[in-house]
């Protein structure tokens, strides 16, 4: 297995672990009838970062088959470990403050809760592209 591949499957089970330890807040909102939308919040915290994580690992598995330079390799990875922990900060903030982080307006979390979303989602739209385009060299 690549040193690439061996570094995303590393951090994707940090990203799985730490999206499993916030089922406590999720819990905790549940069993004092907090607002819905942060319950929801919550829900997406604990569900979508371990779903990145198997991303993650999946993509670590098929990483070595590649046919491609070793530089498109790490790009995936750091695109993807980026994107992960961008949203490991976004997510859970955004149930913290109740904030949806859709717009650049609000207050100083608002904002960040933003830029956190925005930089998950360009990583990993980049690895993406970059997947698409390993898998096609490599058939």
């Amino acid at each position: 297995m690549d040193l690439s591949a061996r570094h995303l499957a590393f951090h994707g089970s940090i990203v799985l672990l730490f999206g499993l330890l916030c089922g406590a807040p999720y819990g905790r909102a549940i069993n004092r009838n907090a607002p819905a939308h942060i319950i929801h919040s919550w829900r997406v915290v604990h569900a979508s970062l371990p779903i990145g994580a198997i991303l993650m690992f999946a993509v670590a598995a098929l990483l070595s088959s590649f046919a491609i330079a070793a530089q498109l390799k790490w790009f995936i990875a750091i695109t993807l470990m980026v994107s992960a922990y961008a949203f490991c900060f976004s997510l859970p903030l955004a149930a913290m403050t109740g904030y949806r982080g859709l717009s650049t307006g609000g207050p100083l979390t608002a904002k960040l809760i933003f830029a956190g979303n925005m930089l998950g989602s360009i990583a990993s739209l980049a690895a993406s592209f970059t997947l698409v385009y390993a898998s096609y060299v490599s058939l």
